[in-house]
């Protein structure tokens, strides 16, 4: 029998020169792959599945033909896994078990030699940690294996502890008749809920479903061991008709990530070695959220929540996918993000995207009821695809001021269009807008300013603009000039009122007539503003470089409604002060309705306007007598 502890460090060699190897402590392995490699413990049971694979996979390779089976089963803190794969002998254990960054698959040239190179592609494997990993649950692991490359080995048993010793010995034939390995776990404490049956045989499920070998599981109550692995996958079944398709890999949605999809696509890239299925969300979601994607590896499931398989704009599938060729992690958890994954994705997005040029071709009812619930995603994408945009065109939703409707729609009923850049400035001026047949697109949403600014490249005889007060101004009536002139003393008034905060007073008559006042401005105003605002604050540097900036710039304008009586009112009150401040409270409200954030100015002008009006609501007498 052999023993040895991977914490007794050789005393290194006096001469210069000499070489040594490197000790390992077990513990601070333990603790290094439980807290910072791995994720959660129960990665231990796809590293026992994982080695009974690839042995299995090898002896198929050195023995084709031969019998093959896996078994998993757990019971009382125990967990036992037997496969009858390629086996180890005595000093293959020593080196391959004990070893870190050594894998058991040998190297290149090895199976060269062997002529088992095809075989290597098969490993899943790729880093050689091995059973130690299975220290994170376990306080001992013991292995009996016999090797099938050397049919006179005895079979051998490794035994190790979580102390960072191990012992090898040679066994008597009768121990394992036949090559293979059984690896038996007994938990540490505080690992019982990762090693009880049932959670054993649902990690099992979980992580080896899609493996390309018969698994079973015993869960020690004397019944038969039920199938661990559920082959072909889903997407590669025969089904009698595309709806009998459809209606079982819902129900495979449904299983795997809870929800019913609207619909699924298939992902089948040969070249690539990747097959799966990509299922649609039933309900919206946020473009910033990045769905985790299921990804197996050569059937081993490597991870349920890659962010990076899927273009960022495709937020509106959750994939699933079996891959040959994707590189994992280190700690087989995700995807390594190279040149490979970066075609695949792009590959996996032309394939939804070709899922919903085929919709927009043949099945318009479908692609209605899929942009109905995520018009943003296809939006996201249009932006970056004019092919696609060209297609989308008469589906895709947008908010008018003739109500929701596609581009296409709005573009055959106008052909000058305006939009605002926020939802709160459309939401004011589009009745206004439609009662004066203006054009006015809301693109205060995710990607709509976008798509317009592309809009022209697919349409090349609409104009698109952004809303500015001129535009509007321009589509309300004019007031009789008598009228106006009728009238000059109170505009007077009010421009004067308004002029310290940068807003002209102009009248029109415009529906609805309950509006009084309309408060507009524009990116060039705002711009002027804030430019004013700095160099009120600036010091005389500043103040000379600000002041050369200053352009002709249209300033915001409070448009007020001839048709409305308030107005009328407002305009035949005697009283100039009082006249003065109704107008900075019909300013107040407009802005208030425009949904703008208030200056400091603004805020000061609304409070002082409506101290203003409560004064002469309490003192009606005293107000019209005017100032003493």
């Amino acid at each position: 029998m052999t023993s040895t502890s991977p914490n007794e460090t050789p005393e290194a060699p006096a001469s210069a020169g000499a070489a040594g190897t490197f000790q390992v402590d077990l513990r601070g392995l333990v603790d290094l792959l439980s807290h910072h490699l791995y994720s959660s413990p129960r990665v231990y049971v796809r590293e026992l599945l994982q080695n009974a694979v690839d042995a299995v996979t090898a002896r198929q390779a050195h023995e084709p033909g031969a019998r093959i089976h896996i078994r998993l089963s757990a019971s009382a803190g125990r967990v036992t896994i037997e496969d009858s794969g390629i086996g180890l002998t005595a000093a293959e254990t020593h080196s391959f078990l004990a070893t870190i960054g050594r894998s058991s698959k040998r190297g290149d040239r090895e199976l060269a030699e062997r002529g088992l190179e095809s075989a290597r592609q098969e490993f899943l494997g790729q880093f050689g940690i091995g059973l130690l990993a299975c220290f994170v649950v376990a306080r001992q692991i013991r292995v009996v294996t016999r090797s099938a490359r050397d049919p006179h080995a005895a079979p051998v048993e490794w035994l190790a502890t979580d102390d960072g010793s191990y012992t090898v010995r040679e066994l008597p034939h009768e121990a394992r008749p036949e090559p293979g390995t059984t690896v038996i776990l007994e938990s540490r404490p505080g690992a019982g809920e990762w090693t009880a049956p049932a959670k054993v045989e649902q990690l099992a499920r979980d992580y080896g479903s899609l493996l390309p070998y018969d698994i079973t599981f015993d869960d020690g109550e004397g019944g038969e061991p039920r199938p661990i692995t559920d082959r072909p996958a889903v997407w590669d079944r025969p089904h009698p008709t595309p709806a009998a398709r459809r209606v079982a890999l819902a129900g495979h949605c449904a299983q795997l990530f809870g929800f019913t999809p609207l619909d699924s696509i298939d992902l089948d890239l040969p070249v690539a070695g990747v097959r799966g299925v990509a299922y649609v969300l039933p309900e919206p979601t946020s473009p910033a959220h990045r769905a985790g994607h299921r990804v197996h590896l050569k059937g081993m499931l490597l991870t349920d929540q890659a962010d990076n398989l899927l273009p960022d704009w495709a937020f509106f599938v959750r994939a699933v996918i079996d891959t040959d060729t994707l590189r994992p992690t280190a700690s087989r958890e995700n995807l390594y993000d190279d040149e490979t994954l970066a075609a695949v994705r792009e590959a996996l997005g032309a394939r939804v995207r070709g899922w919903l040029a085929e919709l927009a071709a043949s099945e318009p009812e479908r692609l209605a009821a899929f942009l109905g619930v995520h018009h943003l995603g296809v939006k996201s994408l249009a932006r970056h695809d004019a092919e696609l945009l060209g297609l989308m065109l008469p589906w895709l939703p947008f908010e008018t001021s003739d109500g929701s409707m596609s581009l296409e729609e709005f573009a055959a009923a106008h052909t000058e269009i305006h939009f605002t850049r926020t939802v709160e400035e459309f939401r004011q001026i589009a009745p206004i807008a439609a009662a004066h047949g203006l054009g006015v697109i809301n693109a205060g949403y995710t990607y709509d300013a976008d798509l317009l600014a592309l809009l022209p490249s697919v349409r090349p005889d609409l104009k698109v603009a952004e809303l500015d007060a001129g535009a509007v101004t321009e589509r309300l009536d004019p007031v009789p000039s008598s009228a106006e002139l009728a009238l000059a003393a109170f505009l007077s008034t009010a421009r004067t009122r308004l002029e310290p905060q940068g807003c002209d007073v102009v009248l029109r008559a415009f529906q609805p007539v309950s509006v009084p006042a309309l408060y507009l401005d524009d990116r060039q105003a705002r711009q002027e503003r804030d430019r004013t605002a700095a160099l009120e604050s600036a010091d005389s540097l500043w103040t000379g470089i600000l002041g050369a900036l200053r352009g002709s710039a249209p300033r915001a304008r409070l448009v007020l409604n001839h048709n409305n009586p308030l107005i009328r009112r407002i305009a035949s009150l005697p009283d100039e002060t009082l006249t003065g401040t109704a107008v900075e409270s019909l300013y107040g409200q407009a802005l208030l309705m425009s949904q703008r954030p208030l200056r400091p100015a603004d805020s000061t002008l609304l409070n002082r306007a409506f101290l203003g009006l409560l004064e002469w609501a309490t003192h009606p007498a005293e107000a019209q007598e005017g100032p003493k």
